[in-house]
């Protein structure tokens, strides 16, 4: 859910000048800002006090990697699609039939060996901090998150999930922890 209450910290903070600000060969241009201040993070903090729920938070630096792998094997191989891996590796993309919560692509895991490390693990950071929780990670993994949380079929999880760059998507702890401790 949109947070105008965080948003406007987000905007506050934003009027200072950044920590750093370039635009990288690809012409996108990249801020950071540092939050040093001390009222300003007891603000963030309060805000973040007052709500109920496990908050994770989601950059794009994987799709830029992503984009530059792909320029690179289509320059060192004219014609390259982006399709010969699975062309390629077959056997590997067949495991787990049309489920794509168990299809393991070559070199990787399946939403569900994601999920096998991803649970325990917010479960237990959620543990640790009591309450409301930050979690920063990439789209993939919320995606992965919102399907299991939502029980939402993981073939309609691009459709039904979109996350933007640097996004803040809120889930229900209670119904995190039906859904986790039902498995």
């Amino acid at each position: 859910r949109n947070r105008a209450d965080l948003k406007a910290l987000t905007e506050e903070e934003k009027k200072r000048e950044p920590l750093f600000s370039f635009v990288s060969e690809d012409g996108i241009g990249h801020r950071g800002w540092r939050v040093s201040d001390e009222a300003s993070i007891r603000r963030i903090q309060k805000t973040f006090e007052a709500m109920d729920a496990v908050y994770i938070a989601d950059g794009h630096h994987r799709a830029a990697s992503a984009v530059r792998v792909g320029l690179k094997r289509r320059e060192e191989h004219p014609g390259y699609t982006g399709k010969e891996e699975k062309e390629i590796f077959s056997d590997e993309y067949g495991v787990g039939g049309n489920n794509r919560r168990y299809q393991v692509p070559p070199k990787g895991e399946s939403y569900q060996q994601l999920l096998d490390r991803l649970l325990p693990a917010i479960d237990d950071i959620i543990k640790k901090e009591k309450d409301n929780t930050l979690i920063v990670t990439h789209s993939a993994v919320i995606m992965t998150l919102m399907s299991y949380v939502y029980d939402t079929p993981f073939e309609e999880m691009a459709r039904n999930y979109k996350t933007g760059n640097a996004q803040i998507v809120e889930l229900d702890k209670d119904l995190f922890y039906k859904r986790y401790q039902a498995d």
